[in-house]
């Protein structure tokens, strides 16, 4: 843990250097950011498990024909876009960020609230699911599937019949003991359309931060769980005549989880040291405690009530210990 009052160790030469401190929390960390990071739930200053700082990073940047620069190495994960910046993470407590020309802290936010911080997240020894997460009177439902499966759809349609969000994109569960899915920050990222059939009460939906990212960002002021909730279903989507759940066999539960886990986006290179073997226990692990379900949403955003109403059934029949 960092001390609040430890003088952040910003490059003088970068224009960014005089930036100040603002503190955050997130993912049951605090998080002291010289970028403004109005996604999260601001924070009293303390010491912080997280230490986001802007300045130059003396490390190969991408070029114009790849676009993307990544490093990963036990202690350190390097991850640069052209167009948006760079980003260093070392030792999963800091996380330094050098821009790209007249990019402004709105688009930082959008790699760093997601691959960036999944990767920290990852390196604290949480498991980490692409996916979303939403909690329904003391159990929760996880909403995974490939793009455009309606994983935020699905969640906003769940917010709307009164459940409250734990996560959205990033989902971290600490598997210390029983499966416990640690609550993110309040924010949901809709399309248009979705935005439009399930209007999220009391949320603010900020400017556009880039004319190529089509969904916008939901800021909740309800209608957030801040507490962990113990895992109880994975729903893996997939579009359907009708709304469906059919349970997945324990071998087919666990390349699902693989598959939707953050990491794997990366390729194995990431999976460095001991990390592997540590990953594939910690999914296997989850496979063989909750229950992980294929669940068919009709086509049509008029029909996902019944998705709903059948993801309530399902939760309010399981009757595992907890």
């Amino acid at each position: 843990m960092i001390p609040a009052n430890m003088p952040l160790a910003a490059d003088d030469r970068h224009p960014s250097a005089a930036r100040g401190q603002r503190f955050y929390k997130a993912y049951g960390l605090t998080v002291a950011s010289q970028i403004e990071l109005p996604e999260l739930e601001p924070s009293a200053p303390a010491p912080a498990d997280v230490l986001i700082t802007v300045g130059l990073i003396d490390l190969p940047k991408p070029s114009p024909e790849t676009g993307t620069a990544f490093r990963f190495e036990p202690r350190q994960q390097y991850l640069a876009w052209q167009t948006v910046g760079a980003f260093l993470i070392t030792d999963a407590c800091r996380i330094e960020i050098e821009p790209a020309p007249d990019v402004d802290d709105a688009l930082l936010a959008f790699p760093l609230l997601g691959p960036v911080m999944a990767l920290l997240l990852h390196q604290r020894g949480l498991l980490i699911l692409h996916a979303s997460a939403i909690a329904v009177g003391g159990k929760s439902a996880v909403f995974m599937g490939d793009k455009g499966a309606g994983k935020s759809t699905t969640a906003s349609a769940m917010i709307g019949a009164g459940h409250r969000l734990l996560t959205d994109d990033v989902v971290a569960l600490d598997l210390t003991e029983q499966p416990m899915i640690v609550p993110g920050f309040p924010q949901l990222k809709l399309a248009a359309d979705a935005a439009a059939a399930f209007p999220i009460r009391q949320a603010e939906i900020r400017p556009q931060v880039h004319a190529a990212i089509d969904k916008m960002q939901h800021r909740l002021r309800g209608g957030f769980s801040s507490e962990m909730v113990p895992a109880t279903r994975i729903y893996i989507l997939e579009r359907g005549e009708k709304a469906a759940i059919t349970p997945l066999p324990n071998m087919g539960a666990l390349p699902a989880i693989i598959k939707f886990s953050y990491v794997t986006r990366f390729g194995r290179p990431a999976l460095v040291g001991d990390f592997a073997t540590t990953h594939l226990r910690q999914c296997a692990a989850l496979a063989s405690q909750i229950g992980v379900c294929r669940l068919e949403v009709p086509t049509g955003l008029d029909r996902i009530g019944e998705a709903v109403a059948l993801i309530e059934n399902d939760l309010a029949a399981d009757n595992r210990p907890r």
